[in-house]
């Protein structure tokens, strides 16, 4: 029984969790009771929590992490002062008059709203209140609309410049470095977050293409469900002047990392000066969008978002270390070598418990939690880094798009009109669920998906 210690450990934390108690004080509170239990019972020596200073510490001088309220701040500030609301009307003119334009228009946008703001959550309730009245006024079908919403705001977790996945990067390359020397190897390579950036742009364009390529197939087999619209014309300087800036900003701030002319963390800050520069530049209805009201509101939604990760992540370390002091990791990499199909079958396994876990833990936890544990042991089996970051953060985007527990689902139930049934919500989902899982399947099939560029910019 002693042995399996480290898996009761998980599994209490899970119990409290589904209690509903905060992620942060359950991650921290059940690994501290169960080291002092442990060491009451003689089974779990406490020189093992001498390293939480330590590790606290790395964490707050993490230059990496540096790049997360930044990034906050940048989407924040892009929703807060109504640019993507700018972006979405001049987008819809341009389309809005084509079969299934709204639809292709709402997948565009999400897109660019994924990439600047690089929150699930963030992306779906802004395009749900900002477009799903519009598409319902023009005679979308409920279904179709809603599983457009669900699918583009999820692709916050996998089109960089993510939040997600500069988080994985950092948990990824402490876990690569570990799994090398695990081997014995003492002068490791390192991934970076630019490495995942790189080996996410193809899928993410991709998922893309493939939502789109959806919409026209369901507008062409049933043209009732993605009517086209009449809408007002557009100039091109207005058109410009609404596309170009937050376009402008992404590519700056991207490029900027794929080029190696700047890290994650000071391409961050390039992109929130650059998003409160654009918003005190704009006007709507002769007021000024960057203003006292408007700067509070973004500083107090960057804090609360920036404190949350935070948080959690001294949990999470203080759970990991515990975990660690069990012999978790040792019990993990017995149980992988067990698992039929060597390499491959432990990353199925993998995959499938974090797809399980992404119904009720958001992507912060699993990344802080899970990740750290299973990481080393699938890369010192031969895994890929960077193939193995997108796999997950495709996997997580998945889970949060699939009934019944989607957290995408939930965020757009939030703020969707009452003629809006849950079921719509989930039978819209489904079609996209199906997609994601394809992309998983060509992931697997072809990693160079993920690979190709990461190997092509950095060799």
């Amino acid at each position: 029984m002693l042995e399996y210690a480290p898996l009761i450990l998980f599994l209490a934390v899970f119990l409290v969790l589904l209690l509903g108690y905060p992620v942060a004080l359950s991650l921290a509170g059940t690994a501290l009771a169960a080291a002092f239990i442990g060491n009451l019972l003689g089974v779990f020596d406490f020189s093992f929590l001498q390293a939480m200073p330590g590790r606290l510490f790395g964490i707050i001088s993490n230059q990496t992490l540096i790049a997360v309220p930044l990034f906050v701040l940048m989407g924040v500030t892009l929703e807060k002062t109504r640019i993507a609301e700018q972006l979405l009307d001049a987008m819809s003119r341009v389309f809005g008059s084509l079969p299934g334009g709204l639809g292709i228009t709402v997948t565009l946008v999400g897109m660019l709203m994924a990439a600047s703001t690089g929150i699930v959550g963030a992306t779906v309730v802004t395009m749900g209140l900002m477009s799903l009245p519009v598409m319902l006024k023009a005679g979308y079908k409920i279904p179709l609309a809603t599983g457009a919403i669900c699918a583009t705001g999820t692709l916050g977790q996998i089109i960089p410049p993510s939040i997600a996945l500069v988080l994985l990067g950092d948990v990824l390359s402490n876990a690569y470095q570990q799994a090398q020397l695990s081997q014995g190897i003492f002068n490791p390579k390192a991934i970076s977050v630019g490495d995942l950036f790189a080996g996410a742009i193809l899928p993410g364009l991709l998922l893309v293409l493939l939502y789109i390529i959806y919409i026209l197939g369901a507008v062409i087999a049933k043209p009732s469900w993605a009517p086209a619209t009449q809408t007002e014309s557009i100039d091109l300087k207005d058109l410009a002047s609404s596309i170009a800036p937050p376009l402008a900003l992404i590519v700056a701030v991207l490029g900027s990392i794929l080029g190696g002319i700047a890290t994650p963390t000071e391409a961050a800050g390039v992109g929130a000066m650059g998003a409160l520069l654009l918003a005190a530049c704009k006007q709507a209805d002769g007021k000024r969008l960057l203003n006292i009201g408007s700067l509070r509101e973004i500083a107090i939604a960057t804090t609360k978002t920036t404190s949350m990760v935070f948080f959690i992540l001294i949990g999470a370390s203080i759970f990991s270390l515990v975990f660690r002091g069990y012999g978790g990791d040792e019990l993990v990499a017995e149980l992988f070598a067990g698992i039929p199909g060597g390499e491959m079958g432990a990353l199925l396994v993998v995959m499938l418990a974090i797809f399980l876990l992404g119904f009720i833990l958001d992507f912060i936890e699993i990344t802080f939690v899970v990740v750290p544990i299973v990481g080393p042991v699938l890369m010192a089996m031969g895994v890929d880094p960077v193939w193995l970051g997108i796999m997950i953060a495709v996997n997580l985007q998945t889970s949060f798009l699939t009934p019944p527990f989607g957290f995408s689902l939930f965020y757009l139930r939030g703020v969707a009109p009452a003629e809006v049934g849950t079921r719509d919500i989930y039978w819209g989902a489904l079609p996209f669920v199906l997609i994601q899982l394809l992309m998983l399947v060509l992931l697997a099939a072809f990693p160079w998906l993920a690979t190709w560029i990461p190997n092509l910019l950095y060799g």
